[in-house]
Order: C-alpha cells, then structure tokens, then sequence
C-alpha cells in the first residue's frame, strides 16, 4: 500500500502549478514560432492525435474546430493505425499534431510509420515530454515539415496515472493554436491550482462504487479524461461513465443506480451554463441517494474557472479526478504509481501491439 503522501503520482498532481508557471515564458516563445510556421505552411487542417488520455487532449482543443483557421479536427492514433485511410491524407496542407507522454507507445510510433510510408506529405507537429522517445527524436523519411515541442522534464510522469503531462501537453498545444497572452493565461491558472489542490482534497466525496462524469463543449473531453483517471487509479474497482451534459439525459442516466457520485461542470459560457445547471437540478430530484458535485464558477460547488475559457480551465477541472483518484486508490490499498501491479494486464506504456505493414 502506497499512501498518497508517499506517491510519485500525488507529488506529480502537485506539481502542475509550478510546472505550468516555469513553463509559462518559455511556452509563450515557442508557441509564437509554430503558430507562424503553422501560417507560413499554409495548413488547411490540424488533425490532434494520441492514444487513451492524449486523444483525449484533441477532443479538448477540437470542440471549437469548426469556427477555427485552419480547421481542428480529434482523431487517436488507436484509429489512424486501424484505419489509416480513413483518417489521413497525403496532403501538405494536413497537419498532424501528435501527442505522447513517452512517445513511444505502439500506436505512437505505428502512425510514424503510415505517414512515412504512405502520407509522407502531410505535415507534424510532435508534442511530447520524453526526449528519448520517438515523438522527439524522429525526423520524417522524406520531406513533410516537422516541429516538436519538448514539454519539461517534470511532465514526464513516472505515475502510471497521466496528469501533468495531460495538462501540459494541452496548455502547449492550445498555446499554438488560440491568439491568447499565453503567459498571462499559464500564470492565472497556476495561482488557482496551488489553491484548487488543498481544497479539492479537503472535500474529497467518499469513494462512490459508481462514478458518472459529465461536460458540455470542450469539457465533455474533460469529462472523457475524469472518467479515465478515476477508472485506472482504483483499477477498475471505481465503474466509471462520462458523456456531454443533455446528452446523458437520452439513455445514458440508466447508469445511476443508487448512492453513486455524479460530477457535473458548468461550462464558462453563461448559455451553455444554463443546460449544465438544469441538468444537474434534475439529477437531484430524481436521485436522491445519488451526490451530485458541481465544478464551475461562481455559484458552483467548487469553484474551478480562472480565465472564462473552456479550453484553457481544462486543466483546473480535471484536478478534481487526479486528486479523488489517488485518494480513493490509496483507500483500497493499492499501489498509486502502479495500481495494476502483479496483475500484469496493463502498463505505463503500450507496447506489444502488432503493427501490421499497409498494402500498397
């Protein structure tokens, strides 16, 4: 058993304030340089791409796509490697962001592989927080453009859980791609974190057999990651669920059976807010044994907002699932940084998958 004190994974969950606020400068450098390169090639669209967490990274950033320039689109590279023609192109104008905490993951280097044998045009942007990994390391086979931006080291997490890097790796990408002051942005969310981690461990909820998350916009892809967290750190002993806010009316809400938790953010925005609200309200009234916890801005049961922007206080609501997630892991006496230990079903790092050569 592994107290969270203890735990690389709570020190790492720690850490994201002062990482984000190191991290804030050199970001806002590096940031204004791809986002000229990404003008200056001409991208059409941007396609986010990562595996289990780091997909979810794309569902974050490409909720606004549509009204975008160039175009976002998600796609997981758990896709593009199954389906390569159905996901990419061998087009210039194509950017493919890739995500990896370790850069190394089969699907990772699996979608390297289908860009320089058949979509060898298409352009990269390597995003990435292992230096040793293939995201930072590997040039294209032929002449697609190609950036990487190398996270700090402490977003390397040596947790089992994803959470800086999660974190990071979307405040970098967002960072590129939203005409915003990113150090200004990076600094107030840092000052609400070192604030937001006491008092989300302070009011930690009993750990629930059921754990239901939901978001609206941007934050149904946060909803998608609090789900994630809280199903790996308890391995699997917490059943977790997460869908958009009305859409869990549709079918979805058979789910609550009893005494389950149920996480509903508030979006920023003061209309899509109203939906959240009324959702929430339902919820209650209709399952009373049931703990309804609201995260949003004021008037929410806690308070996670600090800039009014789905997108970037992205982070600041995940902190909820990190934080409950490892509390509830060390409650069942699990190994925080390995919550599979023995069982040997899972790892760090997906590896082993067959990757299979794309017919000609």
């Amino acid at each position: 058993m592994t107290t969270p004190e203890h735990s690389a994974t709570w020190s790492e969950v720690h850490a994201q304030p002062g990482i984000w606020a190191d991290w804030a400068a050199p970001l806002a450098t590096q940031a204004a340089e791809v986002a000229a390169w990404i003008k200056t090639q001409g991208f059409t669209e941007i396609m986010l791409a990562g595996a289990g967490t780091s997909a979810f990274i794309g569902d974050v950033l490409a909720f606004a796509g549509g009204n975008a320039n160039p175009r976002l689109s998600a796609v997981a590279t758990t896709d593009i490697v199954s389906n390569p023609h159905d996901c990419l192109r061998d087009d210039p104008k194509l950017l493919v962001v890739q995500f990896g905490r370790s850069g190394d993951s089969s699907e990772t280097v699996g979608t390297l592989d289908l860009l320089d044998a058949a979509f060898p045009n298409a352009g990269r942007l390597n995003i990435t927080c292992n230096p040793g990994g293939a995201l930072a390391t590997r040039a294209p086979a032929g002449y697609a453009a190609q950036k990487v931006i190398l996270l700090p080291e402490a977003t390397h997490d040596a947790g089992f859980a994803m959470t800086s890097s999660f974190t990071t790796m979307l405040l970098s990408a967002l960072a590129c791609l939203d005409d915003a002051d990113v150090a200004g942005q990076l600094a107030k969310l840092a000052e609400r974190a070192q604030t937001l981690l006491p008092e989300l461990a302070e009011m930690a909820p009993k750990r629930p057999a059921r754990a239901i998350f939901l978001g609206s916009g941007a934050l149904k892809g946060v909803a998608r990651e609090q789900a994630l967290k809280v199903l790996e750190l308890t391995a699997g002993q917490t059943v977790t669920s997460w869908d958009g806010t009305l859409g869990f009316r549709h079918g979805p809400k058979s789910v609550i059976t009893g005494p389950d938790l149920v996480v509903c953010m508030i979006h920023p925005d003061a209309h899509t807010a109203r939906y959240d609200n009324d959702v929430a309200t339902e919820i209650r009234a209709q399952y009373p044994q049931a703990q309804v916890i609201t995260l949003g801005g004021g008037g929410a049961d806690v308070d996670v907002q600090a800039t009014g922007d789905a997108r970037w206080d992205a982070v600041l609501y995940v902190l909820a699932a990190q934080v409950w997630g490892v509390l509830w892991s060390a409650e069942l006496g699990y190994n925080i940084d390995n919550p599979f230990e023995g069982q040997g079903n899972l790892s760090r790092v997906v590896a082993g998958v067959t990757l299979y050569p794309l017919a000609s």
